[in-house]
């Protein structure tokens, strides 16, 4: 088993999971488990490799875990539940685990399904959706879990990051422009205000925390939100982690480009099951997800090819995800061909390293005075704010720049030690 490359601080940092029992938190917390008692390689994680070398970086076994669920479930029930649907992780590996497993169980809250529509409240237990019908107590617990996790575990850092369903498309309203205006609006109990991610988006900047959007949702892309988090100095970066079908496309896309092989048409199907994909069951949940894989070839190759984005609800799939693409596409004396690939994989081990490499990037950012949205971490993301560019090898480029620039000014920064003379 390969030992910890980066040379890791001593700092303490809190990830506080929205979807804390669902599939990504799950086998996020198995994984860094597996890692941390060597029953599992690294595999996944960049931050494990000679990129991330002489880079001061928390400590996987330095990340404490916390996090709101709208369903009663526990940690540990959740870890046997995905062992038994979807087979990826041995019955030892949770058993091993059991202790980490309880000790997150401890730090996990209620949270809200407001605005995310029927699909998601359907899984969530009914005395929640009924006690917590008031949108400033809300807001203000919400913030209150968050900074008492912080407290009471000790943590130089928080990072929230959302890894709930994805929620319907949202429509802006004019409260969302400023925080003079939303603030307020808040305080009002306006129950059209927000969804549920920007509630957890507000919380987190309003106490300093990074907020990480690793799905469609809204979160913390409002304006009044980006605001406030200006005000606060907090860190954040979304949308949609991009882990499977379309981290090929943005790989496949820029070989078409750079070829110039004119894409035609590039379709993609779909099928996988699990909660997400009961979710995503719903038109009004899809919607949003379709959008989100579907704006990357065009501005890759910058023209508009014929696309088309499915997604389909298989049960029998648990967190197994198949995409089937067809590419067609015209080469010399415009002869036309066609490109298909199968991509199969376990949709949260895909996703779960990419939430461990953010947030100990995150806390670097942190750690060098950073404030805002993190444009390094592009590469991650379907949909990166304030990021036009969607070439993958590019975006990657984009960080292993950053890396290597915060590298240099660490060793830059280091005392030179002076030889002793002896006389």
């Amino acid at each position: 088993m390969a030992e910890q490359r980066t040379k890791t601080t001593g700092r303490k940092v809190g990830i506080w999971l929205v979807g804390a029992c669902g599939g990504v938190a799950t086998t996020l917390i198995l994984g860094l488990g597996a890692i941390r008692r060597k029953l599992a390689p690294s595999h996944g994680l960049i931050t494990e490799t000679a990129l991330c070398d002489g880079l001061d970086l928390v400590a996987l076994d330095r990340l404490v875990i916390g996090g709101h669920e709208i369903r009663s479930m526990t940690p540990l029930a959740a870890a046997r539940e995905l062992q038994q649907a979807s087979q990826f992780v041995s019955d030892e590996v949770v058993k091993a685990c059991r202790p980490l497993l309880e000790s997150v169980r401890k730090n996990v809250k209620t949270g809200t399904a407001l605005h995310c529509g029927a699909a998601v409240e359907n899984l969530a237990d009914r005395a929640l959706l009924e006690s917590r019908q008031e949108l400033p107590a809300i807001v203000k617990q919400l913030r209150r879990d968050i900074d008492g996790f912080k407290k009471s575990n000790r943590l130089d850092h928080v990072v929230v990051v959302n890894v709930a369903s994805t929620e319907p498309a949202y429509r802006p309203r004019a409260a969302h422009t400023q925080w003079s205006k939303l603030e307020p609006a808040l305080e009002r109990n306006g129950q059209s205000v927000l969804p549920a991610s920007s509630l957890y988006a507000i919380a987190a900047v309003a106490g300093g925390h990074t907020y990480l959007n690793f799905t469609p949702s809204l979160g913390v892309d409002v304006p009044a939100i980006r605001e406030l988090a200006a005000q606060t100095g907090a860190l954040y970066m979304g949308c949609d982690g991009k882990t499977g079908e379309t981290l090929m496309k943005s790989a496949l896309a820029p070989m078409f480009a750079a070829r110039n092989l004119k894409v035609l048409s590039w379709v993609g199907h779909n099928i996988f099951g699990n909660r997400d994909g009961l979710v995503l069951d719903d038109p009004l949940n899809k919607a949003a997800k379709v959008r989100s894989k579907d704006h990357l070839i065009s501005s890759i190759v910058g023209y508009k090819p014929q696309t088309l984005v499915s997604i389909e609800y298989i049960e029998s799939l648990q967190d197994w995800k198949t995409a089937w693409d067809f590419i067609h596409f015209a080469g010399f004396l415009n002869t036309k061909m066609s490109l298909q690939f199968v991509w199969s994989g376990a949709d949260s081990v895909l996703a779960a390293p990419l939430v461990l490499d953010m947030v100990r990037l995150a806390d670097h950012a942190r750690c060098a005075g950073e404030t805002g949205p993190m444009p390094q971490l592009a590469c991650f993301f379907k949909s990166p704010m304030d990021v036009d560019e969607q070439n993958f090898f590019r975006q990657f480029d984009a960080l292993r720049g950053y890396l290597a620039d915060a590298i240099r000014t660490r060793h830059a920064k280091k005392p030179r030690t002076r030889k002793r003379v002896t006389r």
